[in-house]
């Protein structure tokens, strides 16, 4: 009974407008008190002790220190020295821009590791480009939304790290570099739809009549901006710092390009970019605090073992229980974002990760790769919302491109269900 209570007061709070961690938070809270109703006040000592706990973890250290990075490179001027670098490399001509947008998005995932930011910060440079261009503003929207979903897979990720938290045994350095060959061929499906469908409708026909950015000038602007996930990710595979600590380095490093190198960043820059960042990692820190309270309750009340023992016992063979929680989380990322996605369902899923001995790594992946899907899924898509309001255009107008690239990615996913090695051969090889 308080079970089912927990999840009814959970979904009539949301769909009530309540913001999704206070919604979590309020329901663990009331299930808890009922569960304790002979001493209520004693049982309510939970709910503090339990936000605590939730943010008491070393790994989400790092979560406002790369928020805090995506915004020092937004401003640093770093993606548009990319993009001319990237259009010096692939040149001037039909489809050749989207391809750009790609490929700086998955670059940028290897700085931030959020992809509204990379939204935000690619967007700005390349939607105005692809008008420019002859591009409709739809596609463009539709082309950079998708590209920056892979940056919750190329690390550094929070997605990740909020994973690891959530699981033992999924160390952060194992699932960053599984996530590496998973992103790359996420990325490399989004580019054969978004070509196709710039060519087929005659799209970018004054792109060809732009000018071509010298090669060596482009290299060598784009220098400090390439070195960044060489500096971030080379450090943490050497052992010089944990990837905790490959955040705060990430962060001196991009102050240092923007203040000293490229000096598009100043004193009076600092305060608007650190409260930016800070808003963002609060929401972040916040709703995953509360959803501990969530997750206790869940796990007090019992409510997990019978839910395991339901989808086991479903009659469904192993396969066919994959590919539920695979469409479960494709429609939950509709609506959604993806730590809010983790957060709820992760506790749900992992007794049923134990009773099928699925590798905890590999299915990170999948988890993730299917979150990304949804970050760019109408009606309720993060990126796509960010990509759109630069692109001063209605959701609506993107749909007829988006979609193609939603089934792009969906099959990059499939792919990854199917041949785990993609994603479990790089760590095995570094000895995670």
């Amino acid at each position: 009974m308080i079970a089912t209570l927990l999840f009814v007061a959970f979904l009539s709070l949301m769909f009530l407008g309540v913001p999704i961690g206070a919604a979590l938070g309020l329901a663990g809270a009331a299930a808890i008190a009922l569960a304790n109703a002979e001493t209520q006040w004693f049982g309510l000592l939970a709910v503090p002790q339990n936000f605590y706990a939730g943010l008491g973890k070393y790994p989400l250290l790092a979560i406002p220190m790369f928020v805090l990075v995506g915004s020092i490179f937004d401003r640093s001027g770093v993606a548009l020295r990319l993009v001319n670098f990237a259009v010096s490399i692939v040149g001037r001509g039909p489809g050749m821009l989207p391809l750009v947008a790609i490929a700086v998005a998955m670059f940028m995932g290897g700085i931030s590791g959020s992809g509204p930011a990379t939204a935000a910060a690619v967007g700005g440079v390349m939607i105005a480009a692809m008008a420019r261009a002859g591009y409709p503003a739809g596609y463009s929207a539709s082309v950079v939304a998708s590209a920056a979903a892979t940056d919750i897979l190329i690390p550094p990720s929070v997605a990740f790290i909020v994973y690891s938290v959530l699981v033992p045994g999924a160390s952060v350095p194992a699932l960053f570099a599984a996530g590496m060959f998973p992103g790359m061929l996420a990325g490399l499906a989004l580019i054969i739809p978004a070509v196709w469908m710039a060519r087929r409708h005659g799209m970018g026909k004054l792109e060809a009549g732009l000018p071509r950015p010298p090669f060596w000038r482009s290299l060598r602007e784009a220098s400090w901006g390439l070195a960044a996930p060489v500096v971030i990710l080379g450090g943490m595979r050497m052992g010089w710092f944990t990837p905790t600590e490959a955040a705060v380095v990430a962060v001196f490093y991009g102050l240092f390009v923007g203040m000293v190198v490229h000096r598009t960043i100043g004193v009076r820059d600092l305060f608007p970019i650190l409260r930016e960042a800070g808003e963002l990692s609060a929401v972040i820190l916040v709703v995953v605090s509360l959803a501990g309270i969530f997750a206790f309750s869940l796990s007090t009340l019992g409510v997990i073992d019978p839910i395991t023992r339901a989808i086991v016992s479903s009659g469904l063979s192993e396969s066919g229980v994959l590919a539920l929680i695979i469409v479960l989380l494709l429609i939950m990322g509709m609506f959604l974002d993806g730590i809010s996605i983790m957060l709820i369902f992760v506790p749900l899923m992992a007794p049923i990760m134990l009773h099928y001995q699925w590798d905890v790594v590999w299915f990170g992946v999948v988890l993730v790769l299917t979150i990304a899907v949804g970050q760019f899924t109408p009606p309720m898509a993060v990126n796509l919302m960010v990509s759109a309001k630069i692109a001063q255009v209605r959701m609506e107008s993107t749909t007829r491109w988006v979609l193609w690239l939603v089934l792009a990615m969906t099959l990059a996913m499939i792919t990854v269900v199917v041949w785990p090695q993609i994603a479990l051969w790089l760590p095995a090889r570094l000895g995670y």
